[in-house]
């Protein structure tokens, strides 16, 4: 039955008198489950007044005092919750920073320059990192964990690029949670008097699966790298990084499902990246010779497009 109001008449029958009275006409609405008869008194609906005085009769009550408690609880919560994702988004957007920067070593000479500049960045991050120490100070860091993990992830991914660059290892979760340590002083004082307190130390502890999450997105900027490097000429790096790759990878394994459910969600994707980068030591090696130096990149190009368009098709 399509939508719209149908009326329906009902015979009642008087048995005193032996005879049909007039029909009760009643509408019907098809999209709903309203009836309404002419015949019938429409229900009363409750004064404004009287939600008035019940309400301000509930207000004494302790019940609505505890009820008051947890919405201020609430939002405090939901306040902090919200300084907590804005964090999380400057912390992403420096990181990348961090990261376009460190993309082009590949092709200046001075690379320390670019380290350098990158360091600076990076401490920026780490004031963002600080305020979320100063807001998760007495609170349960998993409370708040979903708010501010994506940050956590991008500047893992940022140091830990930094770092293989600089010295061709992995950085250590130990390494990153040493640099978020930091000593607040206490507040300034009158001159001539000494200061009031003793400086406060605030930690940020980056947990297991942001460090995994994170170490498993640097998989993709390494390969970036890779190919970029082999348009610049250098031609050891690409066998660098796919060793260094093979060894994430084989960790990776070993944790297998047993892991954090967003880790093996990436491991698809670490097993992309060290696939292009083998592919790309394969050509170096076998064709290196046949293909110009300034095409070598183009080449690695097409076949990387091509292979993302078989994994689609797939």
């Amino acid at each position: 039955m399509g939508c719209g109001r149908w009326t329906i008449y009902f015979l009642t029958h008087d048995a005193t008198r032996s005879a049909w009275i007039q029909p009760l006409a009643v509408e019907y609405w098809s999209n709903t489950t309203n009836y309404r008869g002419e015949g019938y008194p429409r229900r009363m609906k409750t004064s404004q007044k009287t939600d008035d005085r019940d309400t301000g009769a509930n207000l004494t009550s302790p019940v609505m005092a505890a009820f008051k408690v947890f919405q201020q609880e609430l939002d405090t919560k939901h306040d902090k919750h919200e300084r907590l994702v804005k964090l999380s988004r400057d912390i992403t957007i420096e990181s990348k920073r961090t990261i376009f920067l460190l993309h082009r070593v590949t092709s200046v000479p001075d690379v320390e320059e670019v380290l350098t500049e990158a360091d600076l960045k990076l401490d920026g991050v780490r004031l963002n990192i600080r305020m979320i120490a100063e807001e998760l100070r007495g609170e349960d860091l998993h409370q708040f964990h979903r708010a501010f993990t994506p940050g956590i992830q991008e500047y893992v991914e940022a140091v830990s690029f930094h770092h293989f660059i600089r010295h061709r290892t992995l950085i250590s979760l130990e390494e990153i949670n040493t640099k978020l340590v930091f000593v607040k002083e206490p507040e300034d004082t009158p001159e001539g008097q000494q200061p009031m307190g003793t400086p406060q130390v605030l930690t940020f502890q980056v947990t297991p699966t942001d460090y995994l999450l994170g170490v498993a997105d640097l998989t993709g900027e390494l390969m970036r790298m890779c190919i970029s490097s082999v348009g610049n000429g250098d031609m050891d790096t690409p066998f660098q990084v796919s060793m260094f790759l093979r060894q994430i990878h084989d960790g990776f394994s070993y944790i297998g499902n047993t892991g954090p459910y967003e880790v093996s969600k990436k491991l698809h994707t670490l097993r992309q990246s060290l696939s292009k980068v083998e592919d790309a030591c394969y050509t170096l090696k076998v064709r290196g010779s046949e293909i110009p130096k300034h095409m070598l990149a183009d080449v690695f190009s097409s076949r990387t497009a091509m292979m993302d368009q078989d994994e689609g098709m797939a």
